[in-house]
């Protein structure tokens, strides 16, 4: 397991050194945040019969390849999410395999997570958060839907610039790689301070569209597969609290949070959203369905904990107790997920498929 906390411990240093909050992040990559990115894809890109997916990975990837190889490309864009079946034949077409796959799907995560990461006061701070469970658990365990959450990511930020376009482009690229994706689409609204009726207007027809090219037909097997069969996942309350707990600090402690108005108000209607998930999975039949959709809150634990220090403390400052306090949260998180979860196992060890492959 000491893979996963060399991952940890190089945010987490990063974090308490640099500890002088950054309010504007240059464009560049410095070489650190190259490295991490570097480091991101291919911890996720190449492991090896890890996460609780893994088994799935490898019938859909060969079930797929089996269907498609001699299949039309326009025919291939219609089996499953569009975006990953397409990169599947690609692949399939170039004779590789699911390692390949895999990275190729690790890169649009990791830029996605690094990007909004560096949109934060504090971004290797946001980085440490992210590690214990949106890099190790989801990233390395749901493949389709972490590109989606990269990619919402990747949209977040751009709604943070008043992009709206750019954040439902973004969104609709994320929904090719899971169709929930579309759930983050009329939070566009919630953002927009300027022409909100046109804006309004605009995103209900964007959802509309998404909704009838990529959900229409998904619909009756998504509500057959997740509510019908009343699927559960173990954890999903622990999962549920982590959300919440960023949203009621958040809300607690709003205006301590120093923010354009616009970012406010969707960070408080994300919290209150959050919040509702609890209550959602009391009810739902199925936890699955609500855990999976609860997935593209986790940025919300990036945005509201990274931001603490600054929130908590004095305005411009080190505020170093409250970023030990974050990243030993961050760690107790990891330690408690790796010793104590009842699916850790499908995690450990950690195996890295060019050593695999050399010992094989």
């Amino acid at each position: 397991m000491w893979p996963y906390w060399l991952l940890f411990l190089l945010p987490a240093w990063l974090a308490v050194t640099r500890l002088r909050s950054v309010q504007n992040p240059t464009i560049r990559w410095s070489s650190y945040w190259q490295f991490a990115f570097v480091l991101l894809v291919l911890m996720i890109g190449l492991r090896h019969e890890v996460g609780g997916d893994w088994g799935n990975d490898w019938g859909i990837y060969g079930l797929t390849i089996g269907s498609t190889t001699n299949v039309p490309l326009l025919e291939v864009t219609r089996v499953g999410d569009p975006g990953y079946s397409l990169i599947m034949w690609l692949v399939a077409l170039i004779g590789q395999g699911i390692h390949t796959l895999d990275i190729i799907s690790a890169v649009p995560f990791s830029w996605g997570l690094i990007v909004f990461c560096r949109a934060q006061p504090r971004p290797w701070l946001a980085l440490t958060i992210a590690v214990p469970y949106l890099v190790i658990v989801v990233a390395m365990g749901y493949t389709r839907q972490s590109v989606a959450i990269g990619l919402s990511m990747l949209g977040l930020v751009s709604l943070a610039q008043g992009n709206v376009l750019r954040f439902v482009l973004w969104l609709a690229l994320a929904a090719t790689f899971h169709k929930s994706a579309v759930i983050l689409l009329p939070l566009a609204v919630l953002a927009s301070s300027r022409r909100p009726i046109f804006v309004a207007f605009w995103v209900c027809v964007s959802t509309f569209i998404l909704f009838v090219l990529l959900l229409q037909d998904s619909v009756d097997a998504l509500v057959r597969n997740y509510i019908g069969a009343e699927y559960n996942s173990q954890g999903a309350g622990i999962r549920i609290a982590m959300n919440a707990l960023p949203a009621v600090i958040f809300l607690w402690f709003r205006r301590q949070f120093v923010m354009p108005r616009s970012m406010h108000l969707f960070w408080t209607w994300m919290s209150l959203v959050a919040l509702a998930f609890i209550g959602l999975l009391a009810v739902s039949p199925s936890s699955t369905a609500v855990d999976r959709v609860a997935l593209y809150w986790i940025p919300l634990q990036l945005f509201v904990l990274s931001r603490l220090p600054d929130a908590m403390g004095i305005k411009g400052g080190k505020n170093a107790l409250w970023v030990y306090t974050v990243v030993a949260y961050s760690a107790t998180v990891q330690f408690v997920w790796l010793f104590f979860a009842q699916t850790a196992f499908a995690w450990l060890p950690y195996q890295f498929f060019p050593w695999v492959w050399l010992w094989q």
